[in-house]
């Protein structure tokens, strides 16, 4: 079957299929889990297939089918050799390498490469000269969660295409279908945990999140209530991904600073109001916006970080956090 786009990406599916003419270089945004990714693949099958049909790759031609069996000569999918790591100089040599080549297949050549902020700065420094000297029939696809951290040069020479995060109903329909085994509560609950992303709303299904957070939340109430201390909670979290507690603890402060700030009357965290209500009453503006600095410098600096002492940093943001209601 030909690789297709999800149906909340069908109206910036249809311009850029519709289109007489292709950018040699696109960079695909949007956030994480809203199907970046299967929208590249799906394009790159659609520029190299030799019969699009209905504006999608046919399935059937031989180009599909080489495609199909990952065998596809003309076809390039660069990304990290491991998860988290960066995407090196040499793999964007080859990628240059690949891109002077004569097509394999008498057709266009692409490129897929994800996550484009994963380059080093050689890496995207050696992609600049292929992308002001692009080659004939030659498309590169860049996808990213997060374009502001490419280098600007690489970003401006890219048509730039953010794709759309779908409504709510959209969003817990697909997940309904995905992971049929889930009560609307719990979709509701992982897609908001997700910021309405399903495709995330699934992976955190897969590590139970759900469960996982509610012993998070009760952790961090009995840490606020010196029940536990920061040592003793960091050591229970020993299981729990890291990027899962940073992001909690980044939405816990977003709501408790339209809390302090009237902007709501009530937590979007449902299961923190209380706390994040009593925090915000007890908590004084100039310490609170201090660490959300904090938070967020510490968030870009640890994550994906191999030699990162975790129990260490927990319980240094642990300690943060608790200092707040001591900072009036």
């Amino acid at each position: 079957m030909p690789e297709v786009a999800f149906p909340w990406h069908a109206e910036v599916w249809s311009q850029l299929t519709g289109q007489p003419q292709h950018a040699h270089a696109y960079l695909f945004s949007g956030l994480p889990g809203v199907g970046k990714r299967r929208f590249a693949n799906a394009f790159a099958a659609f520029l190299l297939c030799e019969q699009p049909a209905q504006a999608m790759a046919c399935g059937r031609c031989r180009s599909c089918l080489l495609r199909e069996a990952g065998t596809h000569p003309d076809l390039l999918l660069v990304a990290p050799e491991e998860e988290g790591k960066a995407i090196r100089v040499d793999a964007i040599r080859h990628l240059v390498d690949f891109m002077g080549q004569t097509s394999q297949q008498g057709g266009s050549k692409v490129i897929v490469l994800h996550p484009a902020e994963a380059m080093n700065q050689n890496a995207a420094n050696a992609l600049l000269k292929s992308l002001e000297e692009p080659t004939a029939n030659t498309y590169l696809l860049l996808v990213t969660d997060h374009p502001g951290r490419l280098l600007a040069t690489v970003r401006s020479r890219c048509r730039a295409q953010k794709l759309p995060t779908p409504g709510q109903e959209a969003a817990l329909a697909w997940l309904g279908e995905a992971a049929p085994e889930l009560s609307a509560e719990q979709r509701l609950t992982l897609l908001h945990m997700a910021g309405g992303a399903p495709l995330r709303a699934a992976a955190l299904h897969e590590v139970d999140a759900v469960q996982l957070r509610a012993g998070v939340v009760e952790a961090v109430k009995a840490l606020l209530k010196d029940k536990q201390s920061a040592s003793q909670v960091a050591e229970s979290w020993a299981k729990i991904p890291l990027e899962l507690l940073i992001d909690w603890f980044c939405s816990w402060t977003l709501d408790l600073l339209k809390l302090q700030t009237g902007a709501v009357a009530h937590a979007a965290n449902a299961d923190m109001d209380v706390v994040l209500g009593y925090m915000a009453r007890h908590v004084a503006a100039q310490p609170l916006m201090e660490w959300q600095d904090w938070l967020l410098a510490h968030r870009s600096m640890t994550l994906g970080k191999a030699n990162l002492n975790r129990a260490l940093f927990l319980e240094s943001m642990l300690l943060e956090w608790k200092q707040l209601l001591k900072k009036r």
